[in-house]
């Protein structure tokens, strides 16, 4: 494999769901060992719980983050790290008024051709929303029953 350089601003974000996620460093350009990507976070905004066949780790650049963990509250900000091995269940939501700024790194990588697939299909916010568990499930992705659903 080459060698990859991303100069900042090089790579335009992808739109996940209203929140800005740029690749710095795509499966393609590991072989699909690993990937890396920047996301920003408005307040209140994040995935629901879920669970995937890949381990993630984030690291909070700025702002502050409130994920859910394995049914745990965690406060994260900046500087704080979260480890979560595949299968771990996980959702989180922007914490702070300004939109945190986090690293996201997964391994394997195939957690961007979701993302990717994410950006080209889910165009409409509510109407293509159902769109996305089986994006979900073609790349090795759970979502969890909401806990109204559940009752």
């Amino acid at each position: 494999m080459p060698a990859t350089t991303v100069r900042a601003g090089e790579r335009a974000p992808l739109n996940i769901l209203g929140m800005p996620l740029t690749m710095l460093c795509e499966s393609r350009e590991t072989g699909g060992a690993w990937s890396l990507f920047e996301e920003k976070v408005p307040l209140g905004m994040g995935p629901p719980a879920h669970r995937h066949d890949w381990d993630e780790a984030y690291y909070i650049l700025e702002g502050e983050v409130d994920f859910e963990i394995d049914g745990k509250q965690v406060k994260s900000g900046v500087g704080d790290f979260n480890y979560l091995p595949r299968n771990t269940v996980h959702g989180f939501k922007g914490a702070s008024a300004s939109p945190a700024q986090v690293l996201i790194f997964a391994a394997p990588a195939h957690g961007s051709e979701f993302f990717e697939e994410l950006n080209r299909e889910v165009r409409t916010i509510p109407d293509d929303l159902a769109k996305i568990p089986k994006i979900g499930q073609q790349h090795g992705i759970e979502f969890m029953p909401s806990p109204a659903s559940v009752a």
